[in-house]
Protein backbone atom coordinates (compact mmCIF):
# COMPACT_ATOMS: atom_id res chain seq x y z
CA UNK A 1 0.00 0.00 0.00
CA UNK A 2 1.39 3.11 -0.92
CA UNK A 3 2.35 6.17 1.37
CA UNK A 4 3.32 9.48 1.87
CA UNK A 5 6.90 9.57 1.46
CA UNK A 6 7.16 6.63 -0.50
CA UNK A 7 9.83 6.93 -3.08
CA UNK A 8 9.53 4.79 -6.52
CA UNK A 9 12.00 4.62 -9.73
CA UNK A 10 11.77 3.69 -13.24
CA UNK A 11 15.05 2.79 -14.53
CA UNK A 12 13.86 2.40 -18.11
CA UNK A 13 11.45 5.86 -18.21
CA UNK A 14 13.82 7.63 -15.79
CA UNK A 15 10.80 8.76 -13.39
CA UNK A 16 11.09 9.14 -10.08
CA UNK A 17 7.66 9.91 -8.18
CA UNK A 18 8.09 10.67 -4.18
CA UNK A 19 4.01 10.58 -2.88
CA UNK A 20 3.28 13.27 -1.10
CA UNK A 21 -0.76 13.23 -0.23
CA UNK A 22 -1.76 8.66 -1.00
CA UNK A 23 -5.58 8.19 -1.77
CA UNK A 24 -5.50 6.67 1.80
CA UNK A 25 -4.66 10.57 3.11
CA UNK A 26 -7.18 12.09 0.93
CA UNK A 27 -10.26 9.75 1.27
CA UNK A 28 -9.56 8.57 -2.56
CA UNK A 29 -10.34 12.03 -3.60
CA UNK A 30 -6.62 13.43 -4.56
CA UNK A 31 -3.08 12.11 -5.19
CA UNK A 32 -0.60 14.12 -4.99
CA UNK A 33 3.35 13.69 -5.73
CA UNK A 34 6.71 15.03 -6.92
CA UNK A 35 7.94 13.79 -10.47
CA UNK A 36 11.53 14.03 -11.32
CA UNK A 37 12.63 13.49 -14.70
CA UNK A 38 15.84 12.50 -15.90
CA UNK A 39 17.20 14.70 -18.97
CA UNK A 40 15.33 12.85 -21.94
CA UNK A 41 12.97 11.28 -19.65
CA UNK A 42 9.49 10.52 -20.88
CA UNK A 43 6.22 9.24 -19.58
CA UNK A 44 6.19 5.20 -21.60
CA UNK A 45 3.80 6.13 -23.60
CA UNK A 46 0.20 8.49 -24.94
CA UNK A 47 -2.87 7.42 -23.08
CA UNK A 48 -5.98 8.92 -21.59
CA UNK A 49 -7.41 8.92 -17.79
CA UNK A 50 -11.02 8.23 -18.84
CA UNK A 51 -12.44 10.05 -15.31
CA UNK A 52 -9.15 11.94 -14.24
CA UNK A 53 -8.06 15.41 -14.40
CA UNK A 54 -4.49 15.62 -14.14
CA UNK A 55 -2.50 18.90 -12.88
CA UNK A 56 1.03 19.39 -13.52
CA UNK A 57 3.26 22.61 -12.01
CA UNK A 58 6.31 22.19 -13.35
CA UNK A 59 8.99 23.56 -10.70
CA UNK A 60 12.68 23.27 -12.23
CA UNK A 61 13.51 22.70 -15.70
CA UNK A 62 11.67 22.28 -19.22
CA UNK A 63 8.81 19.66 -20.29
CA UNK A 64 6.80 19.55 -23.23
CA UNK A 65 3.53 18.41 -23.10
CA UNK A 66 1.54 16.80 -25.95
CA UNK A 67 -1.77 17.83 -25.31
CA UNK A 68 -4.40 16.44 -27.49
CA UNK A 69 -3.67 17.82 -30.59
CA UNK A 70 -1.87 21.02 -29.06
CA UNK A 71 2.28 20.67 -27.51
CA UNK A 72 3.10 22.67 -25.12
CA UNK A 73 6.12 24.08 -23.70
CA UNK A 74 5.87 24.52 -19.77
CA UNK A 75 9.38 26.08 -17.98
CA UNK A 76 9.59 26.58 -14.23
CA UNK A 77 5.45 28.31 -13.08
CA UNK A 78 3.82 27.12 -15.67
CA UNK A 79 0.93 24.68 -14.99
CA UNK A 80 -0.54 22.57 -17.76
CA UNK A 81 -4.38 20.62 -16.77
CA UNK A 82 -5.28 18.12 -18.57
CA UNK A 83 -8.72 17.06 -18.38
CA UNK A 84 -10.43 13.82 -18.24
CA UNK A 85 -10.50 11.92 -21.79
CA UNK A 86 -7.66 13.74 -23.03
CA UNK A 87 -4.88 12.26 -24.92
CA UNK A 88 -1.59 13.57 -23.44
CA UNK A 89 2.08 12.58 -22.92
CA UNK A 90 5.23 14.43 -21.91
CA UNK A 91 8.83 14.59 -21.79
CA UNK A 92 11.69 16.23 -20.45
CA UNK A 93 13.57 17.97 -23.40
CA UNK A 94 15.98 20.27 -20.90
CA UNK A 95 19.03 19.84 -20.39
CA UNK A 96 19.12 19.18 -16.42
CA UNK A 97 16.35 16.91 -14.62
CA UNK A 98 12.80 18.75 -14.73
CA UNK A 99 10.93 18.48 -11.34
CA UNK A 100 7.23 18.64 -11.66
CA UNK A 101 4.17 18.52 -8.80
CA UNK A 102 1.42 16.56 -10.05
CA UNK A 103 -2.45 15.77 -8.81
CA UNK A 104 -4.75 13.46 -9.86
CA UNK A 105 -8.13 13.76 -9.18
CA UNK A 106 -10.22 11.49 -8.15
CA UNK A 107 -7.36 9.11 -7.45
CA UNK A 108 -8.53 5.48 -7.93
CA UNK A 109 -5.73 3.40 -8.14
CA UNK A 110 -2.98 5.48 -9.66
CA UNK A 111 -0.40 4.42 -6.86
CA UNK A 112 -1.02 0.90 -7.46
CA UNK A 113 -0.39 1.61 -11.91
CA UNK A 114 2.91 3.26 -11.02
CA UNK A 115 3.98 0.72 -8.80
CA UNK A 116 3.05 -1.56 -11.11
CA UNK A 117 4.93 -0.03 -14.14
CA UNK A 118 8.10 0.36 -11.94
CA UNK A 119 8.31 -3.04 -10.84
CA UNK A 120 7.63 -4.53 -14.83
CA UNK A 121 10.73 -1.85 -15.73
CA UNK A 122 12.70 -3.18 -12.87
CA UNK A 123 12.17 -6.93 -13.98
CA UNK A 124 12.97 -6.18 -17.16
CA UNK A 125 9.24 -7.09 -19.01
CA UNK A 126 9.50 -3.34 -20.82
CA UNK A 127 10.35 -2.59 -24.41
CA UNK A 128 12.87 0.32 -24.51
CA UNK A 129 10.27 2.84 -24.45
CA UNK A 130 8.80 1.97 -21.01
CA UNK A 131 5.73 0.53 -22.26
CA UNK A 132 5.76 -3.13 -20.85
CA UNK A 133 5.51 -5.83 -23.37
CA UNK A 134 2.64 -7.24 -24.81
CA UNK A 135 1.08 -10.03 -22.39
CA UNK A 136 2.34 -7.67 -19.64
CA UNK A 137 0.36 -4.59 -21.47
CA UNK A 138 -2.36 -6.53 -21.81
CA UNK A 139 -2.85 -7.67 -18.29
CA UNK A 140 -2.05 -4.03 -17.22
CA UNK A 141 -4.57 -2.12 -18.74
CA UNK A 142 -7.24 -4.68 -17.93
CA UNK A 143 -6.38 -4.10 -14.34
CA UNK A 144 -6.34 -0.30 -14.67
CA UNK A 145 -8.89 0.13 -16.91
CA UNK A 146 -10.45 2.72 -15.16
CA UNK A 147 -7.16 4.56 -14.85
CA UNK A 148 -5.90 4.75 -18.21
CA UNK A 149 -7.27 3.82 -21.24
CA UNK A 150 -5.68 3.55 -25.16
CA UNK A 151 -5.64 6.97 -26.92
CA UNK A 152 -7.83 5.68 -30.22
CA UNK A 153 -10.54 3.12 -30.78
CA UNK A 154 -10.37 1.95 -27.36
CA UNK A 155 -13.18 -0.67 -27.82
CA UNK A 156 -11.00 -2.16 -30.72
CA UNK A 157 -7.94 -2.27 -28.35
CA UNK A 158 -10.11 -4.23 -25.98
CA UNK A 159 -11.13 -6.67 -28.15
CA UNK A 160 -7.48 -7.11 -29.66
CA UNK A 161 -5.99 -7.35 -25.92
CA UNK A 162 -8.34 -9.95 -24.55
CA UNK A 163 -6.66 -12.69 -25.99
CA UNK A 164 -3.14 -12.09 -24.70
CA UNK A 165 -4.78 -11.14 -21.71
CA UNK A 166 -5.81 -14.18 -21.26
CA UNK A 167 -2.61 -15.88 -22.21
CA UNK A 168 -0.88 -13.88 -20.11
CA UNK A 169 -2.56 -15.17 -17.47
CA UNK A 170 -2.39 -18.68 -18.49
CA UNK A 171 1.59 -18.30 -17.93
CA UNK A 172 1.40 -16.59 -14.59
CA UNK A 173 1.78 -13.05 -15.40
CA UNK A 174 -1.32 -12.15 -13.62
CA UNK A 175 -0.32 -13.32 -10.06
CA UNK A 176 0.84 -9.40 -8.98
CA UNK A 177 -2.54 -8.66 -9.89
CA UNK A 178 -4.06 -10.90 -7.18
CA UNK A 179 -4.69 -9.14 -3.88
CA UNK A 180 -7.29 -9.38 -0.93
CA UNK A 181 -10.46 -7.77 -1.41
CA UNK A 182 -12.82 -7.28 1.52
CA UNK A 183 -16.10 -8.48 1.70
CA UNK A 184 -18.96 -6.04 -0.05
CA UNK A 185 -21.07 -3.78 2.07
CA UNK A 186 -24.30 -4.65 1.84
CA UNK A 187 -25.77 -1.67 4.17
CA UNK A 188 -24.25 1.40 5.71
CA UNK A 189 -22.03 0.42 8.77
CA UNK A 190 -21.76 -3.18 7.19
CA UNK A 191 -18.05 -4.01 8.36
CA UNK A 192 -17.57 -1.91 11.08
CA UNK A 193 -16.80 -2.49 15.08
CA UNK A 194 -20.43 -1.86 17.25
CA UNK A 195 -20.01 1.47 19.55
CA UNK A 196 -21.92 -0.75 22.28
CA UNK A 197 -20.95 -3.72 23.76
CA UNK A 198 -23.50 -6.74 23.05
CA UNK A 199 -25.42 -7.60 26.04
CA UNK A 200 -24.68 -10.86 27.78
CA UNK A 201 -27.05 -14.04 26.14
CA UNK A 202 -29.37 -15.21 28.43
CA UNK A 203 -30.21 -19.06 29.62
CA UNK A 204 -32.57 -20.72 27.55
CA UNK A 205 -35.79 -20.73 29.61
CA UNK A 206 -37.22 -24.23 30.28
CA UNK A 207 -41.22 -24.81 29.75
CA UNK A 208 -42.82 -25.14 33.11
CA UNK A 209 -44.72 -28.01 33.86
CA UNK A 210 -48.62 -28.34 33.70
CA UNK A 211 -50.56 -29.11 36.80
CA UNK A 212 -53.37 -30.80 36.53
CA UNK A 213 -56.66 -30.14 37.96
CA UNK A 214 -58.10 -32.08 41.03
CA UNK A 215 -61.22 -33.99 39.56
Amino acid sequence: MAYSGQVIDNPVSGERFVFHRTAGDTGGELLAFELTLDPDGHVPGGHVHPVQEERFEVVRGTMRFRKGLRSVVATAGDTVVVPPGTYHKFSNVGDEPAVVRVQVTPALRMEQLFETAVALAKEGRTLPTGMPRPLDLALFMREFEQEVRAAFAPEVVRAVMAPLAWLGQRRGLADRYRVARRPAVTHPGAGRPSGTRPSPARPPTRPRPRQRRAA
